[in-house]
């Protein structure tokens, strides 16, 4: 192969529609935009625009909040912990936390926290130190010989 002999896949790269070049073209006069007015020219931002009707999207009542002080936590259930174990991934004898879950490839990144979930099933007896866990989650671990341990959240100071 030579420098010279490359090109790209056939229809790979389309040819730029050249508008406003006459009738002939099929794309002349108007140049596809239909005819006259505000859309027929360029820089029109009238998305929610009524016709001077009060839009309905402010018509309609303003519901809910974004709580900014809540916490993004890692969801994890016990059955993907168990999977991780099964794949030599985590050390069921070492405690296993956030960092630990991290490393196994479990948890993406470390947000505010691991909370616990009681999905699938554990046969490991681990200690798992979680910032929140379910009443399924704990019971699952503790039958399977295992116990959690729940890190105490300190409340900011007013």
């Amino acid at each position: 192969m030579k420098l010279n002999e490359i090109s790209d896949n056939p229809g790979s790269v389309k040819d730029r529609k050249r508008v406003g070049r006459g009738i002939g073209s099929g794309k002349g006069k108007t140049a596809g935009r239909g005819v006259k007015g505000q859309k027929s020219r360029t820089g029109v931002a009238i998305k929610g625009f009524e016709g001077g009707q009060m839009p309905l999207h402010r018509r309609l009542p303003k519901r809910g909040f974004t709580n900014i002080f809540a916490k993004d936590w890692n969801e994890v259930s016990v059955g993907r912990v168990q999977t991780a174990i099964d794949a030599g991934k985590l050390d069921a004898k070492a405690p296993i936390d956030i960092a630990a879950l991290v490393t196994a490839g479990v948890c993406r990144r470390a947000k505010d926290g691991v909370r616990l979930l009681g999905d699938g099933e554990i046969k490991a007896g681990v200690t798992l130190v979680v910032d929140g866990a379910s009443q399924s989650a704990v019971k699952a671990v503790e039958k399977a010989g295992g116990k959690v341990e729940i890190k105490s959240q300190d409340k900011p100071a007013d």
